[in-house]
């Protein structure tokens, strides 16, 4: 079983890393728009494509983390419900995190030539700032456990 299940996802991985390089390459040298949205900037041709792939990975790799994580509680519930529920937390530290950082962000509209469209308002503003702080702050907690932990294998 497990032996198929590699096969699969292997095949997909390459089927998924097919498809980026396509349009990657199309991106980088299927050339520049003739009339770009922001005059003396270039534009490449195939930029719309490139970000539709990036949206339908990221809702894919949301997708699968959900059904993996309720998969992986409902296993431990069973198992331990007391150890199941403790797994939760790291959920909450997460939301927590996201409302400190929502606090955080700006609702100042942006300066941005030639951009018409609705998106420069306190909402979307909040939310992308919201998301730029939470990732660093991950980041920055990522790199003190690797130290932390790197630095706690050498003692022992």
């Amino acid at each position: 079983m497990k032996i198929k299940i590699q096969k699969v996802s292997g095949s997909i991985l390459y089927v998924i890393l097919a498809i980026s390089l396509v349009i990657v390459g199309l991106f980088f040298f299927g050339g520049e728009d003739p009339n770009p949205l922001v005059p003396d900037m270039s534009q490449p041709v195939y930029t719309d494509p490139l970000i539709y792939l990036m949206y339908a990975l990221l809702i894919v790799a949301i997708i699968i983390t959900l059904i993996a994580a309720v998969y992986q509680f409902v296993m431990n519930f069973i198992d331990s419900p007391k150890d199941a529920i403790r797994s939760l937390v790291g959920i909450i530290v997460l939301v927590g995190i996201l409302i400190v950082t929502w606090a955080a962000g700006s609702d100042q509209a942006l300066v941005m030539p030639a951009y018409d469209g609705t998106e420069n308002v306190p909402f979307w503003l909040k939310l992308t700032d919201m998301f730029l702080y939470t990732i660093y702050i991950m980041m920055a907690v990522l790199t003190l456990l690797i130290l932390g932990f790197g630095i706690a294998k050498k003692f022992k």
